[in-house]
Protein backbone atom coordinates (compact mmCIF):
# COMPACT_ATOMS: atom_id res chain seq x y z
CA UNK A 1 0.00 0.00 0.00
CA UNK A 2 3.09 2.61 0.77
CA UNK A 3 4.59 1.91 -2.77
CA UNK A 4 1.26 2.85 -4.52
CA UNK A 5 1.15 6.02 -2.60
CA UNK A 6 4.64 7.11 -3.00
CA UNK A 7 3.63 6.44 -7.17
CA UNK A 8 0.80 8.00 -6.92
CA UNK A 9 2.50 10.77 -5.21
CA UNK A 10 5.32 10.86 -7.82
CA UNK A 11 3.26 11.24 -11.00
CA UNK A 12 0.78 13.99 -8.96
CA UNK A 13 3.76 15.87 -8.59
CA UNK A 14 5.09 15.07 -12.18
CA UNK A 15 1.69 16.64 -12.99
CA UNK A 16 1.82 19.12 -11.01
CA UNK A 17 5.61 20.12 -12.16
CA UNK A 18 3.95 20.32 -15.88
CA UNK A 19 1.07 22.49 -15.40
CA UNK A 20 3.29 25.08 -13.68
CA UNK A 21 5.92 24.93 -16.74
CA UNK A 22 2.68 25.66 -18.33
CA UNK A 23 1.69 28.69 -16.16
CA UNK A 24 5.56 30.23 -15.83
CA UNK A 25 5.73 29.98 -20.00
CA UNK A 26 2.44 31.95 -20.00
CA UNK A 27 3.67 34.86 -17.43
CA UNK A 28 6.98 34.79 -18.83
CA UNK A 29 8.44 33.27 -15.39
CA UNK A 30 11.80 33.11 -17.00
CA UNK A 31 15.52 33.14 -15.74
CA UNK A 32 17.16 35.05 -18.42
CA UNK A 33 21.07 34.79 -18.38
CA UNK A 34 23.53 38.18 -16.87
CA UNK A 35 26.62 38.98 -16.86
CA UNK A 36 26.57 36.64 -13.06
CA UNK A 37 24.58 33.81 -14.48
CA UNK A 38 26.48 30.17 -15.13
CA UNK A 39 23.74 29.57 -17.88
CA UNK A 40 23.79 30.80 -21.61
CA UNK A 41 20.01 30.43 -22.13
CA UNK A 42 16.72 31.60 -21.03
CA UNK A 43 14.82 28.76 -18.77
CA UNK A 44 11.73 28.53 -16.27
CA UNK A 45 12.24 29.68 -12.75
CA UNK A 46 11.14 28.37 -9.82
CA UNK A 47 10.73 24.98 -10.66
CA UNK A 48 11.37 24.20 -6.85
CA UNK A 49 8.27 24.85 -6.05
CA UNK A 50 7.39 21.46 -6.40
CA UNK A 51 8.84 21.10 -2.93
CA UNK A 52 6.11 22.93 -1.35
CA UNK A 53 3.46 21.04 -3.86
CA UNK A 54 5.19 17.38 -2.55
CA UNK A 55 4.50 18.73 1.33
CA UNK A 56 1.20 19.89 0.51
CA UNK A 57 0.14 16.31 -0.58
CA UNK A 58 1.39 14.57 2.16
CA UNK A 59 -1.42 15.11 4.94
CA UNK A 60 -3.59 13.46 2.18
CA UNK A 61 -1.03 10.30 1.56
CA UNK A 62 -0.34 9.59 4.92
CA UNK A 63 -3.01 10.92 7.23
CA UNK A 64 -0.63 13.15 9.50
CA UNK A 65 -0.47 17.02 9.44
CA UNK A 66 3.01 19.01 11.17
CA UNK A 67 1.02 21.74 11.16
CA UNK A 68 3.53 24.48 12.64
CA UNK A 69 6.04 22.49 10.06
CA UNK A 70 4.07 23.03 6.93
CA UNK A 71 2.57 26.65 8.01
CA UNK A 72 6.40 27.77 7.93
CA UNK A 73 7.20 26.37 4.75
CA UNK A 74 4.57 28.17 2.99
CA UNK A 75 5.51 31.07 4.52
CA UNK A 76 9.01 30.66 3.02
CA UNK A 77 6.98 29.58 -0.53
CA UNK A 78 5.56 32.33 -0.83
CA UNK A 79 7.83 35.22 -0.33
CA UNK A 80 10.58 33.37 -1.95
CA UNK A 81 8.11 32.78 -5.09
CA UNK A 82 7.04 36.43 -5.19
CA UNK A 83 10.81 36.99 -4.99
CA UNK A 84 11.61 35.27 -7.84
CA UNK A 85 8.81 37.32 -9.45
CA UNK A 86 9.96 40.99 -8.37
CA UNK A 87 12.89 41.27 -5.45
CA UNK A 88 11.86 42.25 -2.45
CA UNK A 89 12.71 44.17 0.13
CA UNK A 90 15.45 42.48 2.37
CA UNK A 91 13.83 42.99 6.39
CA UNK A 92 10.44 41.80 4.77
CA UNK A 93 12.03 38.51 3.82
CA UNK A 94 14.37 38.19 6.96
CA UNK A 95 10.95 38.62 8.64
CA UNK A 96 9.39 35.98 7.17
CA UNK A 97 12.41 33.70 7.09
CA UNK A 98 12.42 34.35 11.30
CA UNK A 99 8.57 33.63 11.60
CA UNK A 100 8.78 30.61 9.65
CA UNK A 101 11.90 29.14 11.77
CA UNK A 102 10.01 30.12 14.88
CA UNK A 103 7.18 27.65 13.50
CA UNK A 104 9.85 25.28 13.08
CA UNK A 105 11.04 25.44 16.39
CA UNK A 106 7.69 24.88 17.82
CA UNK A 107 6.95 21.97 15.97
CA UNK A 108 10.12 20.61 16.70
CA UNK A 109 9.79 21.64 20.36
CA UNK A 110 12.97 23.47 20.05
CA UNK A 111 11.61 26.06 22.51
CA UNK A 112 11.90 24.31 25.68
CA UNK A 113 15.24 23.22 25.30
CA UNK A 114 18.38 25.39 27.07
CA UNK A 115 18.65 29.02 25.96
CA UNK A 116 22.23 28.10 24.12
CA UNK A 117 20.87 25.51 22.17
CA UNK A 118 18.14 27.94 21.02
CA UNK A 119 20.81 30.43 19.85
CA UNK A 120 22.45 27.34 17.86
CA UNK A 121 19.45 26.06 16.17
CA UNK A 122 18.44 30.07 15.43
CA UNK A 123 22.34 30.56 14.10
CA UNK A 124 21.99 26.78 12.16
CA UNK A 125 18.77 27.07 10.89
CA UNK A 126 19.09 30.56 8.99
CA UNK A 127 22.29 30.23 8.03
CA UNK A 128 21.92 26.60 6.02
CA UNK A 129 18.42 28.71 4.51
CA UNK A 130 20.86 30.94 3.23
CA UNK A 131 23.87 28.94 2.31
CA UNK A 132 21.58 26.55 0.75
CA UNK A 133 20.14 29.58 -1.24
CA UNK A 134 24.06 30.71 -2.38
CA UNK A 135 24.50 27.56 -3.63
CA UNK A 136 22.15 27.26 -6.20
CA UNK A 137 23.81 28.50 -8.88
CA UNK A 138 24.35 25.41 -11.80
CA UNK A 139 22.36 22.86 -13.13
CA UNK A 140 21.91 19.79 -10.75
CA UNK A 141 23.47 21.47 -7.54
CA UNK A 142 20.34 21.65 -5.34
CA UNK A 143 19.10 18.84 -6.36
CA UNK A 144 21.91 16.53 -6.36
CA UNK A 145 23.20 17.50 -3.41
CA UNK A 146 19.75 17.57 -1.41
CA UNK A 147 19.22 13.85 -3.12
CA UNK A 148 21.93 12.81 -1.08
CA UNK A 149 21.76 14.22 2.27
CA UNK A 150 18.15 13.10 2.12
CA UNK A 151 19.27 9.45 1.11
CA UNK A 152 22.05 10.01 3.92
CA UNK A 153 19.03 10.76 6.52
CA UNK A 154 16.82 7.84 5.13
CA UNK A 155 19.53 5.50 6.29
CA UNK A 156 19.99 6.87 9.44
CA UNK A 157 16.41 6.58 10.42
CA UNK A 158 16.46 3.00 9.35
CA UNK A 159 19.55 1.49 10.10
CA UNK A 160 20.95 3.59 12.92
CA UNK A 161 18.38 5.48 14.99
CA UNK A 162 14.65 5.87 14.35
CA UNK A 163 13.67 9.88 14.94
CA UNK A 164 11.03 10.69 12.50
CA UNK A 165 8.41 8.84 10.20
CA UNK A 166 9.95 7.20 7.28
CA UNK A 167 7.11 9.15 4.80
CA UNK A 168 8.16 12.76 5.53
CA UNK A 169 12.10 11.98 4.57
CA UNK A 170 10.47 9.74 1.26
CA UNK A 171 8.17 12.52 0.50
CA UNK A 172 11.00 15.00 0.52
CA UNK A 173 12.74 12.73 -2.03
CA UNK A 174 10.16 11.95 -4.29
CA UNK A 175 9.74 16.01 -4.43
CA UNK A 176 13.74 16.03 -4.94
CA UNK A 177 13.42 13.45 -7.98
CA UNK A 178 10.71 15.10 -10.18
CA UNK A 179 12.57 18.27 -9.57
CA UNK A 180 16.08 16.22 -10.89
CA UNK A 181 14.48 14.82 -13.82
CA UNK A 182 13.90 18.48 -15.34
CA UNK A 183 16.63 20.18 -13.64
CA UNK A 184 19.61 17.51 -13.28
CA UNK A 185 20.64 17.49 -17.22
CA UNK A 186 23.22 19.62 -19.55
CA UNK A 187 20.74 21.30 -20.55
CA UNK A 188 17.67 22.24 -18.10
CA UNK A 189 14.24 22.71 -18.47
CA UNK A 190 13.90 24.80 -15.17
CA UNK A 191 15.22 26.54 -12.35
CA UNK A 192 14.58 25.72 -8.83
CA UNK A 193 14.55 29.44 -7.95
CA UNK A 194 14.37 31.13 -4.92
CA UNK A 195 11.21 29.18 -4.05
CA UNK A 196 12.58 26.14 -4.45
CA UNK A 197 16.03 26.58 -2.91
CA UNK A 198 14.53 27.84 0.44
CA UNK A 199 12.11 25.69 0.52
CA UNK A 200 14.47 22.71 0.29
CA UNK A 201 16.97 24.10 2.71
CA UNK A 202 14.01 24.37 5.26
CA UNK A 203 13.02 20.93 4.69
CA UNK A 204 16.59 19.68 5.15
CA UNK A 205 17.33 21.82 8.26
CA UNK A 206 13.81 20.71 10.04
CA UNK A 207 15.04 16.97 9.71
CA UNK A 208 18.72 17.21 10.58
CA UNK A 209 17.41 19.53 13.81
CA UNK A 210 14.94 16.84 14.61
CA UNK A 211 17.54 14.08 14.39
CA UNK A 212 19.93 16.25 16.50
CA UNK A 213 17.65 16.87 18.77
CA UNK A 214 16.98 13.19 19.40
CA UNK A 215 19.97 11.91 19.39
CA UNK A 216 21.89 15.14 21.49
CA UNK A 217 24.63 14.82 18.97
CA UNK A 218 25.48 17.75 17.01
CA UNK A 219 27.79 16.68 14.87
CA UNK A 220 24.99 15.57 12.21
CA UNK A 221 25.08 19.33 11.25
CA UNK A 222 28.16 17.68 8.98
CA UNK A 223 25.45 16.21 6.78
CA UNK A 224 25.74 19.85 5.03
CA UNK A 225 29.53 20.37 5.52
CA UNK A 226 30.28 20.70 1.97
CA UNK A 227 27.95 23.63 1.15
CA UNK A 228 29.12 25.21 4.70
CA UNK A 229 32.85 25.21 3.67
CA UNK A 230 32.18 26.58 0.19
CA UNK A 231 29.72 29.19 1.72
CA UNK A 232 31.43 30.51 4.66
CA UNK A 233 35.16 30.69 3.05
CA UNK A 234 33.48 33.01 -0.05
CA UNK A 235 32.42 35.00 2.59
CA UNK A 236 35.96 34.91 4.82
CA UNK A 237 37.32 36.04 1.22
CA UNK A 238 34.75 38.50 -0.01
CA UNK A 239 35.04 40.54 3.52
CA UNK A 240 38.56 40.30 2.80
CA UNK A 241 38.23 41.91 -0.37
CA UNK A 242 36.21 44.50 1.57
CA UNK A 243 32.69 43.47 -0.35
CA UNK A 244 29.71 43.50 0.44
CA UNK A 245 28.17 39.91 1.36
CA UNK A 246 24.92 40.65 0.29
CA UNK A 247 25.00 41.48 -3.18
CA UNK A 248 25.02 39.00 -6.00
CA UNK A 249 28.31 37.63 -7.34
CA UNK A 250 29.82 34.58 -8.90
CA UNK A 251 32.86 33.70 -6.62
CA UNK A 252 32.17 30.55 -4.95
CA UNK A 253 34.42 27.25 -5.42
CA UNK A 254 31.62 25.41 -7.62
CA UNK A 255 31.44 28.92 -10.10
CA UNK A 256 34.99 29.28 -10.32
CA UNK A 257 35.05 25.46 -11.37
CA UNK A 258 32.14 25.97 -13.96
CA UNK A 259 33.01 29.49 -15.08
CA UNK A 260 36.81 29.73 -15.62
CA UNK A 261 37.37 26.11 -15.06
CA UNK A 262 35.02 25.37 -17.56
CA UNK A 263 34.20 21.97 -15.80
CA UNK A 264 30.50 20.61 -16.69
CA UNK A 265 27.79 21.80 -14.55
CA UNK A 266 26.94 18.13 -13.69
CA UNK A 267 30.66 17.03 -13.37
CA UNK A 268 31.08 19.77 -10.26
CA UNK A 269 28.22 18.37 -8.82
CA UNK A 270 29.39 14.90 -8.97
CA UNK A 271 32.44 15.84 -7.09
CA UNK A 272 30.33 18.01 -4.38
CA UNK A 273 28.13 15.03 -4.00
CA UNK A 274 30.95 12.36 -3.79
CA UNK A 275 32.69 14.43 -1.31
CA UNK A 276 29.85 14.72 1.04
CA UNK A 277 29.24 11.00 0.61
CA UNK A 278 32.11 10.61 2.11
CA UNK A 279 31.91 12.86 4.84
CA UNK A 280 28.52 11.40 5.71
CA UNK A 281 29.55 7.76 5.62
CA UNK A 282 32.44 8.85 8.10
CA UNK A 283 29.53 10.60 10.59
CA UNK A 284 27.58 6.96 10.17
CA UNK A 285 30.08 4.41 11.26
CA UNK A 286 32.55 6.83 13.43
CA UNK A 287 30.16 8.57 15.14
CA UNK A 288 31.78 11.16 17.74
CA UNK A 289 29.41 12.92 20.28
CA UNK A 290 31.26 15.77 21.29
CA UNK A 291 30.88 19.38 20.91
CA UNK A 292 34.47 20.51 21.57
CA UNK A 293 35.72 17.87 19.25
CA UNK A 294 33.39 19.05 16.72
CA UNK A 295 34.01 22.28 16.87
CA UNK A 296 37.81 21.74 16.79
CA UNK A 297 37.56 19.45 13.52
CA UNK A 298 34.72 22.05 12.02
CA UNK A 299 37.47 24.88 12.54
CA UNK A 300 40.61 22.72 11.06
CA UNK A 301 38.52 21.72 7.98
CA UNK A 302 37.50 25.50 7.30
CA UNK A 303 41.48 26.60 7.77
CA UNK A 304 42.13 23.58 5.41
CA UNK A 305 39.74 24.13 2.99
CA UNK A 306 41.00 28.36 2.54
CA UNK A 307 44.49 26.77 2.51
CA UNK A 308 43.28 24.61 -0.73
CA UNK A 309 41.51 27.59 -2.37
CA UNK A 310 44.16 29.68 -1.97
CA UNK A 311 46.51 27.20 -3.46
CA UNK A 312 44.08 26.02 -6.62
CA UNK A 313 42.38 29.45 -7.16
CA UNK A 314 45.68 31.86 -6.44
CA UNK A 315 45.21 35.04 -4.23
CA UNK A 316 44.77 36.98 -7.07
CA UNK A 317 41.65 35.59 -7.56
CA UNK A 318 40.17 35.18 -4.22
CA UNK A 319 42.35 38.30 -2.64
CA UNK A 320 42.29 40.73 -5.29
CA UNK A 321 46.17 41.19 -5.11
Amino acid sequence: MEVVSYAVMLISLFIIEIIYFKIAKHYHIIDRPNDRSSHKKATIRGGGIIFCFAFLLYPIFFETTPFYFLAGLLCLGLISFLDDLKPRDFKVRMIIHLIAVTLMFVQLGVFSLPVYVIILAVIFAIGTINAVNFMDGINGITGGYSFVTLLTLLYINHYVVNFIEKDFIITALIGVMVFNFFNFRKKAVCFAGDVGSICMAFILVFIILKLVIHTNNMSYISLLLIYGLDVVSTIFFRVLRKENIFEAHRTHLYQYLVNEKKMPHLQVVAVYCLVQCLVNLILIYYPVNNLSYLATVLLLMGILFVVFRLKYQGQKYLLGK
